[in-house]
């Protein structure tokens, strides 16, 4: 059995650990130095999975590469649903997963595992729920100061917080420029995912994404039904839509009632096992036992 499992989707990539798998445990500190991509093996983010729940359903827990948990990523669950693929955890060609922002459904477009529909939940523009501060309203076309400069955000949430800026031109420098100020605006209590958008014509957009707890990335599923939902709702696009990022491409799906679905590849990396070395700077951080209340299913 390996200690990690690697996986790409559109370029962002994953570490799956599977706790049945190993006995390596997880905090803030031992993400941080397994996602570093000088100091260890390198990814945006950690996939820890599955953990069986009461209930009997499948769950992941969502690592950012800073050590912060995320509520949900497209991207991300793509890759795990892959992952119990390959190693069956499922049979089965539909089959759900939750998370800490609720429950996704999974339908393979191919066999492998390397193709796949994940049916994401529903969008809300409230700012309530996403959550934004100041009184409750749908936050769109707002006006917001950034330092010196003048943003017009749409913000949107599909079971994590994202903030959508309109422009007739992105790029990556935009994004590495304005993205981390909006991230930790103060008019965003939990933070937030970061997307720059532009609107090709009826059926495609654009994004640059600077991703919450992660900084810039090449590709990003959740950051694809954010950016989707927003140019569907303010009537720019039609409820099919591809996004067009760094790392590729996205289809998503937006019905009547918000409710978002993508569809995407997934490609397998590597799978490995720490040195020694790596687990003995695991074992100085003290991390195993620290997730007591995990169990793996």
């Amino acid at each position: 059995m390996s200690d990690f499992y690697k996986y790409h989707g559109l370029g962002n990539d994953y570490l799956v650990l599977d706790p049945a798998r190993s006995d390596l445990q997880h905090s803030p500190e031992s993400v941080r130095l397994i996602c570093d991509r000088n100091h260890g093996v390198g990814s945006d983010g950690i996939l820890y999975g599955p953990l069986k729940r009461e209930d009997g359903s499948i769950f992941v827990r969502i690592f950012n590469p800073d050590g912060s948990e995320a509520e949900k990523s497209g991207n991300g669950l793509r890759i795990f649903a892959r992952y119990l693929v390959e190693t069956g955890y499922v049979n089965s060609e539909n089959f759900d997963i939750m998370t800490k922002g609720g429950p996704v459904s999974v339908h393979l477009d191919s066999p492998d595992g390397s193709l796949m529909t994940v049916s994401m939940g529903k969008l809300t523009f409230d700012s309530e729920k996403i959550p934004v501060n100041g009184p409750r309203r749908e936050v769109l076309l707002e006006p917001l100061r950034v330092d010196d400069r003048a943003v017009e955000i749409c913000a949107v949430s599909i079971g994590n917080p994202h903030c959508v800026v309109i422009r007739d031109t992105v790029d990556e420098h935009l994004a590495r420029e304005l993205g981390p100020l909006i991230e930790r605006h103060s008019v965003f209590p939990n933070r937030t995912n970061v997307q720059f958008m532009r609107v090709l014509d009826r059926q495609n957009i654009q994004i640059e994404i600077w991703e919450r707890g992660a900084g810039y990335t090449l590709a990003s599923g959740s950051s694809s039904c954010a950016a989707a939902g927003v140019a569907f709702r303010l009537k720019h696009c039609d409820s099919n839509i591809r996004v067009h990022m760094p790392g590729g491409e996205l289809e998503v799906f937006i019905s009547a009632d918000l409710s978002v679905s993508m569809r995407g590849e997934v490609s397998a990396v590597f799978r490995g096992d720490f040195a020694d070395d790596m687990k003995a700077q695991l074992s100085s951080l003290d991390l195993r036992g620290s997730h007591q209340e995990d169990r793996p299913g």
